[in-house]
């Protein structure tokens, strides 16, 4: 028997930078709900992780850009005018549009009158990940259709998003998941009711990323024939530091040995690859770009510590917990990272890591050069951040309190369903 549909409503699908998303619709498809996938945009990403591969949900892409398909507008305003919801809609469009006089605004209200007409005949839900975007064409369709909604909030959605907005979004939709502790307080802060918001860690699927038992290693700089091996992955945006990290390696010791990866794509590839020439480092750093999870995770072994010196950016953008940190914990690699949002609910400093002030490359050289040189602190930390991960950190606990919510608000799934 077939459950009713959950439509999930992103930004774009799929995306190598969001495994987190797609292993909890993979997790949620495996429970038994019923998921449609709808995508403001199309991917950019050009390799896909073999975990998409496994989500069977069906995906519709909503215009992108409301001018590139008029009639598929113009055929959802048709058919939501006509619903009773309608008028509610468009009154709450038209305030946030006096708030917020902005192409954007009007591109989330086109983009759900498109929902809102194109939705399965079946759907019983409507879930958004991402606060801002995504949820905001949830909210006017679930208004023009009177369907139930929830979100998921995550990071850079939460803290550029106006108060306001945020405000009436939580206690619009019948539930808020979000992934940090600091997010959930900041969260719960704008809501009325007490348990509009829930702390729900993103987790990690132990079952693709096994632990890593780590030869000892007596690697600790000193060869130039062997030297140690530093990973980051991340998108080269501003809230990763990549450009304090470039300027700490710089500040290493000349007789140390060692070799940077930085895995992944994003706006500032370019200027970060200038600056390593600019700082005579090409030799021994390297930007491989965008790579499947494959290539991630044995990167990840063949490693001997992870960098990623996270800062609010200052647009306020910032990260929660980075999956990657999880990852890398996963596999017994060291990680040294800055404290802030979630970061300090995975790493704590002098145990499973260390922690340095954002944009301080003289304390980031610091830091990467003790766990240069010190390959039996790198592997105590690693171990003890491995162990970390498989107790706090496993995705299965975490997505029974997601299921358990669907379950609250009257979501039903094929396991239900054949139960009745």
């Amino acid at each position: 028997m077939k459950a009713h549909t959950i439509v999930v409503v992103l930004k774009g699908y799929p995306r190598l930078s969001e495994t987190f998303i797609a292993q909890e619709l993979l997790e949620l498809e495996r429970r038994g709900f019923d998921l449609h996938i709808f995508a403001l945009r199309k991917p950019t990403d050009k390799a896909r992780h073999p975990i998409h591969s496994e989500i069977k949900a069906p995906v519709t892409y909503l215009p992108e850009y409301l001018h590139e398909e008029p009639l598929r507008v113009l055929k959802g305003w048709w058919a939501s005018r006509k619903k009773s919801g309608f008028r509610l809609a468009m009154r709450t469009f038209l305030a946030d549009l006096r708030r917020d006089f902005t192409r954007n605004r009007i591109r989330r209200f086109g983009q759900s009158l498109v929902l809102a007409r194109e939705l399965p005949s079946n759907i019983q839900w409507l879930y958004a990940h991402f606060i801002h975007t995504p949820a905001s064409v949830t909210y006017y369709a679930h208004m023009i259709n009177s369907i139930g909604w929830s979100c998921s909030a995550h990071a850079k959605d939460i803290w550029t998003s106006p108060d306001w907005e945020l405000s009436e979004k939580l206690n619009d939709a019948a539930w808020t998941v979000t992934c940090t502790r600091s997010g959930y307080q900041h969260l719960q802060s704008l809501a009325d009711r007490v348990n509009a918001v829930h702390l729900v860690h993103h987790g990690l699927d132990l079952s693709r990323f096994p632990r890593m038992e780590r030869p000892a290693s007596s690697r600790d700089g000193s060869q130039p024939d062997d030297p140690v091996h530093i990973v980051t992955v991340g998108r080269a945006v501003p809230k990763k530091g990549l450009d304090t990290l470039v300027d700490a390696l710089a500040l290493l010791p000349q007789n140390l040995h060692w070799k940077w990866t930085h895995i992944g794509g994003g706006e500032l590839s370019k200027p970060i690859a200038q600056q390593i020439s600019r700082l005579g480092l090409t030799d021994r750093a390297e930007m491989l770009g965008s790579k499947p999870q494959e290539f991630v995770l044995q990167t990840y072994r063949d490693s001997d510590f992870f960098v990623l010196p996270c800062r609010i950016a200052d647009d306020g953008d910032r990260d929660g917990l980075p999956n990657v940190l999880v990852e890398a914990q996963s596999q017994s690699l060291a990680c040294i990272s800055s404290p802030i949002s979630g970061i300090v609910e995975l790493i704590e400093d002098g145990e499973n890591g260390l922690l340095t002030p954002p944009n301080d490359a003289a304390a980031l050289a610091k830091a990467i050069e003790t766990l240069i040189t010190t390959p039996s602190l790198r592997a105590r930390m690693g171990e003890k951040g491995a162990t970390k991960v498989e107790k706090q950190f496993d995705h299965l606990s975490q997505i029974e309190q997601l299921v358990t919510l669907f379950e609250e608000a009257g979501v039903k799934h094929i396991g239900q369903e054949a139960a009745q």
